[in-house]
């Protein structure tokens, strides 16, 4: 019926007045309000107390929460016993320290959903992590899901006061449906006020391809919401006396949260969580405190549940289908904290680069070895332990744990992935080499991790006589080939061309002169140049000037005292002599060596045939002050695009056409993953970075970006924040004591607008090498001259990683795709191998839906900037 207002009578509008004003707010207000109360134990792991402790109280806890469990099962539903387990590395511990038929029984309770567990091994700041170190961190979990029929639906990232975006699709693409987040006001740099009214309180957190989870994250507020929005919500006092009163006062609270009366409710629901009790504790044993809390608390204005947290999301999904939905940055805040120890996370980065080429070899040799990863599974699960667990975001090492023995088990975690990804790569070299026919002279392989045909440099470690010619066996034509040495070692340098997509090209060294060649760079005093670029070397390792010759300008500008390479010297030429090393027709170096801000040596090399500059920056002395290397562009008005996590952002804010939360965030230091593009209309450049985790634009400060700064400042290292409360440093002091830094940079200007599957595949080149190998083969299991696994017919879309299934390559090949992308995209991917059925798995390899095959290929559909995981099972020999 429609109402005209200029018919009504005046008691017709008293009649409707009373409807709208009276009974309707009633018949709101009588709905019962449905309230979800869990229990978590919150994990500080080697903060609160050591591994041993840890390990030691998640296991107990658990026996004690399944005999709670068992003492309830007749309860009603909503007063039953239920535990919500802070990381799967809690599962993983009970499985190792209990009976088979215990964890059994474990696993019956997660199935039953009294026990839940997040994917995340540990709570984690992600912000510092490497995009393939998240996923792998959630393999114990994907693991049991296959095992036990299993599915996780939750990820968490609690306490930190930040989120990053991209963090959103790699949680979906892993299963995760549901996640919370309560943050800690202790040792942030962010006021209270700024974290008080956040424009969503439940909402879609999505990445850039619209998959995400439904995320509670409540305001925070000590004075009108605590302890709701924090880590520990249920928990009203940290020394608690009277639980009773205690979780009476949480609910009475979460209750007047959900409100559906004001017009301006900051939560208009009728369903709310109060979640996580454990707060700093080691071990906490309050679930009856729980059930009698839920059946003292239940009325029939309210039900009140002992909940797993996944029960609150279905709930609140089916009734509220339709939250808003926000894809933005929140920034780093204890995501910076591993900067404090930058060589060790560096190493961690760098095992994750090289990881691409170890699993993609191993992929090969398992094809003609099905048994070839069976002697490395005990290091790889070890492997996947540290992912999980290296970047705890208990970094701030100010605890009952000293900083000593939290920097010690740091680097224990470390030494578990570099170990296992080095011992990978060497096997699967060598085992590769035996599969391939040996020449009769000195043969190797060259071999591309990458999904495209690449022109790049080749080192062989050679101990052979010289000089010598290398022989491209598929043209058998000469390459150019120079002696070089490395780290006190010989290698044969060569420019290896047209090496295929994930294969390999062979090439037979024979004695003799090789042709002669003119200098890859001419040196001239301070400058270096071939025919793409000419530098200006400075003797402190600072780049004052580069000139793109293909685009007639000059790069460098001068910018805030700063050049490129810039780590902050007062007198550029301040150092040893510039020296020249392995000059060659394939490539020159330059050296530097200066003393001041501190110890360092930098080399700087230009290649005959690749518009790349390769920078090497070595520091060999210990610092404790925050240190960046600045590269300061010429470029009016840029705008910054950078990999974050499984995403490529614009470095501004929302309302400014970026992906930077528009409040509640901080801004000053962003995630470095593989690169970062500076680009104006129709030219631009591509800084590939390696070992920093993080970088700030221009002057940008914790509540400003500097948007349009054209000057990049790479985090070296340091202690970047202070505590509020008692101006006491976070992180590790002092680097830990260590004295020898490593990191790689490198420079390529475009010609054009910024596209992110060329600046990825750059920084990929730069962060992945050709792999060479000796051939000492007998039979031709391969191919004797060259090979390739794959190829994907569309440019914008790259294969991530390659490996072998975790269980095994009889299981199928796992790889992962992604589309660079704005556009949804169908790509084919050929395989010379023959495909017996595929799926389209989750990343952690949980199979979502069968792939219908081509002929040796699969086809698929990508949306925007989407990575996708694929298993393909290969038919037997």
């Amino acid at each position: 019926m429609t109402i005209n207002k200029t018919t009504l009578t005046m008691s017709s509008k008293l009649i409707l007045y009373f409807l709208l004003v009276i009974i309707l707010p009633n018949a709101l207000f009588s709905q019962q309000k449905r309230l979800y109360i869990a229990n978590d134990d919150h994990t500080d792991y080697m903060w609160t107390a050591n591994e041993a402790k840890y390990d030691s109280a998640f296991v107990k806890m658990l026996d004690y929460s399944l005999t709670q469990i068992d003492s309830t099962k007749n309860f009603p539903s909503n007063f039953q016993a239920r535990f919500n387990c802070d990381g799967s590395l809690w599962l993983k511990k009970y499985q190792k320290y209990r009976s088979d038929k215990q964890f059994n029984k474990l696993i019956q309770a997660i199935k039953s959903g009294h026990i839940s567990s997040p994917l995340n091994m540990l709570v984690n700041c992600y912000g510092a992590q490497p995009t393939e170190a998240v996923i792998r961190g959630m393999y114990y979990a994907g693991q049991l899901e296959r095992q036990y029929n299993l599915r996780f639906t939750m990820a968490g990232a609690m306490e930190n006061n930040t989120l990053p975006l991209g963090l959103a699709s790699l949680w979906a693409g892993s299963g995760a449906k549901y996640s919370w987040k309560g943050i800690g006001g202790y040792g942030s740099q962010m006021s209270l006020e700024s974290r008080e009214k956040r424009a969503h309180q439940m909402y879609r957190y999505n990445g850039l391809d619209g998959t995400g989870v439904l995320m509670k994250w409540y305001n925070y507020n000590e004075k009108t919401t605590a302890p709701l929005g924090g880590y520990a919500e249920c928990r009203l006092n940290v020394k608690y006396k009277n639980l009773g009163d205690d979780f009476k006062h949480v609910i009475n609270v979460l209750e007047k949260h959900c409100d559906t009366i004001s017009p301006q409710s900051a939560y208009p629901y009728t369903i709310g969580g109060a979640f996580g009790f454990g707060h700093d504790d080691l071990d906490t044993y309050v679930l009856p405190a729980y059930i009698n809390a839920a059946k003292n608390g239940s009325n029939k204005e309210r039900s009140v549940r002992v909940s797993n947290e996944e029960d609150f999301f279905i709930d609140f999904e089916k009734h509220y289908p339709n939250v808003p939905a926000q894809a933005v940055s929140f920034g780093n805040e204890w995501d910076l904290l591993p900067a404090s120890m930058n060589e060790i996370t560096a190493r961690m980065r760098r095992a994750t680069e090289k990881m691409r080429s170890a699993e993609a070899l191993a992929t090969l040799v398992s094809l003609k070895d099905k048994n070839f990863m069976e002697a490395t599974q005990n290091a790889r699960d070890k492997a996947w332990e540290s992912y999980g667990m290296y970047w705890e975001h208990n970094w701030t090492a100010d605890g009952p744990v000293s900083r000593k023995a939290r920097a010690d088990w740091q680097i224990k975690t470390q030494e578990s992935l570099t170990a296992y990804i080095d011992t990978l790569l060497n096997l699967s070299i060598k085992k590769m080499g035996s599969h391939i026919k040996v020449d009769v002279d000195p043969s190797f392989f060259v071999f591309n991790p990458l999904s495209w045909i690449r022109n790049d440099i080749a080192d062989l470690e050679y101990k052979g006589a010289y000089p010598v010619k290398v022989i491209d066996k598929v043209s058998d034509k000469e390459v150019n080939s120079q002696l070089i040495t490395k780290n006190g070692k010989r290698f044969l340098r060569i420019f290896a061309q047209n090496i295929p997509s994930l294969g390999y090209k062979v090439f037979v060294i024979k004695k003799g002169f090789s042709k002669v060649k003119s200098m890859a760079a001419a040196v001239e005093n301070e400058y270096i140049s071939n025919k793409f670029y000419k530098l200006r070397f400075s003797k402190s390792g600072v780049i004052t000037e580069i000139t793109d010759k293909l685009g007639n300008r000059q790069l460098i500008k001068h910018t805030d005292g700063k050049y490129a390479n810039d780590l902050g010297t007062n007198d550029v030429n301040d150092g040893d002599k510039i020296t020249v090393e392995n000059p060659g027709p394939i490539s020159v170096t330059l050296s530097a060596v200066s003393s001041k801000p501190v110890l360092h040596t930098t080399r700087i090399t230009l290649y005959a045939e690749s518009p790349r500059i390769d920078i090497e920056n070595n520091i060999q002395e210990n610092f404790g002050d925050v240190k960046t290397w600045a590269f300061s562009f010429n470029l009016n008005n840029p705008t910054t695009r950078h990999e974050e996590l499984g995403a490529v952002l614009i470095d501004k804010l929302e309302k400014n056409g970026g992906h930077y939360a528009n409040s509640i965030a901080r801004y000053d230091w962003q995630t470095f993953n593989h690169f970062a593009n500076l680009s104006e209309n129709n030219y631009g450049i591509t800084l590939s970075n390696l070992d920093c985790s993080f970088f700030k634009l221009g002057q940008s400060t914790i509540n400003f970006l500097s948007e349009a700064s054209a000057q990049i400042n790479a985090l070296a290292g340091g202690n970047t924040d202070k505590k509020v409360e008692d101006g006491g440093v976070v992180g590790i002091l002092n680097q830990n004591g260590q004295k020898d830094f490593l990191y790689h940079f490198a420079i390529s200007s475009q010609q054009g607008n910024f596209d992110a599957a060329k600046s990825m595949k750059f920084a990929l080149e730069h962060q992945n090498p050709l792999v060479t190998g000796t051939i000492t083969g007998v039979n031709d299991d391969f191919h004797s001259k060259s090979f390739s696994l794959l190829n994907v017919n569309n440019p914008n879309v790259l294969l991530w990683s390659i490996k072998p299934s975790e269980e095994g390559i009889e299981n199928g090949i796992i790889t992962r795709f992604w589309n660079f992308s704005g556009k949804e995209v169908t790509p084919e991917v050929h395989f010379s191998t023959s495909l017996r059925s595929a799926f389209q798995t989750s990343h952690i390899e949980t199979n979502e839906k069968e792939i219908k095959l081509g002929k040796n290929s699969i086809q698929f559909k990508l949306k925007p900037f989407q990575m996708a995981t694929f298993r393909e099972l290969i038919t037997k020999n």
